[in-house]
């Protein structure tokens, strides 16, 4: 069954890129009550985008090896706080040496020789056994096999592993240097002889490669510039993570918006030259006859591949990162993977509005009044507020199903950034115990996210004059709360809506964490998921 999925999927990339009217053949298929159409287009397949950042999201994954007979050499942690007593632990030599070179144990590395001038052993400074990020510095150890001395349990070690593969994450796809040498940071395989760590001891590996693939995959498509990451890509990883984990996609794209009921999203994207779609497929794990009917989980990621604030332009400054404006939909992707990899018992739906915002002489306007999927007619305060236009649409449509979770991810607003900064997404939550077990997950995942209320006295802020809602507030400030509540009118009957507006972006580098692209929010989110649904 598997294999007829990923061939429908392999058919409809090959027919999908045509212009809007043609259109050639449709199947009608039931999903969960509701008549859904997945649409098939023609064109030249050589015009068609093809899958990229998902086929080389599991690349350095091969820097963790099996223990072998070959020499490693140990790492030793050595926790921050207790930094003087285990210096001691290793010698007067090393003792010295730590006060020559400066080691604070600050998710740094002090290597330490043998007396015939090899390399001894690796002293690794963490903030404790399960500090993640410090195992990052692992991947600037010179090229050799390493093998961490001691083990601290399964979560602990897992960490390790995500943290190392995540320090050897990089994206080099346009650097001239690597081609002409003849490596490619996005092969699947690490280049010969770079630096490996010996799996350490109880990593479970199936988690340590999803979420590191997640990683890659989510950084990538959000670092990617917009010329090779508009719609159209988008569709293509989207049918390429289906295809892998054998889920049912649909594609909606162009006039077919407006014929089936998707009016914002088409609105938002027609003015370019690659014209919008809607991403929805479907996935769940093999079940026995007779077995009860699992829950739905839903996700819904904004795809702005490129926003240039429509009429309502971005100075230089504000639309120089707007590459990353889809940075919601890169989340949910990776969240997607995790969910499948792991084979969670649940109903998965995943949808990704993919525009692009651009200018042209049919741009939509400030005060255009926009309709909508709900039926309810929106005064568009601000053609720069695009996103919670193309996700009020697909939310709609989720809600219909009443899934027992409804979780959107988008970068949303800048408020929400000016309120908690780039590295701390912004939470909202209808449900108060649902909040309660995504911030325990996020606290002992070290992956921060802050709520912010949904708080009822700015509806009004929300009222227009001319139609039923306007797209943004009546007045300055609550920018984050006021885009929450406008989303909210969309998802009603939701028992469970999970809202996270991330910047999605790493705005300088640490270690594991370069510049570019990030998964914000993503191991708290799994964790959560997890911890709900796993029996």
């Amino acid at each position: 069954m598997q294999a007829a999925r990923r061939c429908a999927v392999r058919d409809m990339r090959k027919l999908l890129f045509a212009p809007h009217s043609s259109l050639l053949s449709a199947t009608h298929t039931r999903s969960h009550g509701r008549q859904r159409r997945t649409a098939t287009r023609c064109m030249a397949t050589s015009d068609a985008p093809t899958s990229y950042n998902w086929d080389r999201c599991a690349r350095n994954s091969d820097r963790l090896v099996d223990a072998s007979d070959g020499a490693s050499v140990k790492v030793h942690r050595v926790v921050k706080a207790d930094l003087e007593q285990q210096l001691e632990q290793h010698g007067y030599a090393a003792k010295a040496w730590a006060a020559t070179t400066s080691f604070k144990a600050n998710s740094e590395l002090l290597m330490l020789p043998s007396a015939d001038g090899h390399l001894n052993k690796v002293l690794l400074g963490v903030e404790s056994h399960d500090d993640m990020w410090a195992h990052a510095a692992l991947a600037k150890l010179p090229v050799g096999t390493y093998q961490l001395a001691d083990a601290h349990g399964i979560a602990a070690s897992n960490r390790a592993a995500i943290g190392f593969l995540l320090g050897c994450y990089s994206f080099t796809r346009y650097k001239s240097k690597s081609k002409s040498s003849g490596t490619d940071d996005h092969e699947q395989t690490a280049e010969p002889g770079g630096v490996r760590l010996v799996w350490p001891s109880g990593a479970e590996k199936l988690s340590v490669l999803a979420m590191s693939s997640a990683f890659y995959f989510c950084r990538d498509l959000i670092t990617t510039p917009a010329e090779d990451l508009g719609p159209q890509h988008m569709v293509e990883e989207v049918l390429a993570l289906a295809s892998h984990h054998g889920a049912k996609a649909s594609i909606l794209q162009g006039e077919e918006l407006l014929e089936h009921n998707y009016p914002a999203i088409h609105t938002v994207g027609r003015a370019s030259h690659r014209p919008p779609v809607l991403c929805d497929f479907t996935w769940a794990p093999p079940r026995g006859e007779g077995e009860e009917v699992l829950p739905l989980l839903t996700l819904v990621g904004k795809g702005v591949c490129f926003d240039t604030g429509g009429l309502d332009l971005k100075p230089a400054a504000s639309m120089k990162l707007m590459k990353k404006d889809m940075g919601g939909a890169a989340l949910t992707l990776a969240l997607a993977h995790l969910v499948m990899t792991h084979q969670l018992p649940v109903r998965l739906r995943v949808m990704v509005p993919a525009v692009e915002n651009s200018v042209s002489e049919n741009a939509f306007r400030p005060l255009d009044v926009l309709q909508t999927r709900s039926g309810l007619t929106v005064e568009n305060g601000n053609t720069d507020a695009e996103g919670r236009l193309i996700l009020c649409d697909a939310l709609f449509e989720a809600a219909a199903e009443r899934p027992d979770l409804l979780i959107d991810a988008a970068t949303l607003t800048g408020a929400a950034r000016m309120a908690l900064g780039p590295d701390v997404p912004v939470v909202f939550s209808s449900d108060d115990r649902v909040w309660s077990d995504l911030s325990t997950a996020a606290e002992e995942e070290a992956d921060p996210l802050w709520r912010l209320p949904l708080y009822k006295g700015y509806r009004r802020l929300i009222e227009s004059k001319v139609a039923d809602l306007s797209s943004t507030g009546s007045q300055p400030g609550g920018g984050a709360i006021v885009a929450a509540l406008y989303l909210q009118e969309f998802v009603k009957g939701v028992p469970r809506w999970l809202h996270v507006d991330t910047g999605a972006y790493n705005t300088s580098s640490r270690p594991g964490r370069p510049e570019g692209g990030e998964a914000l929010a993503l191991r708290a989110l799994w964790s959560f998921i997890q911890k709900r649904y796993q029996p």
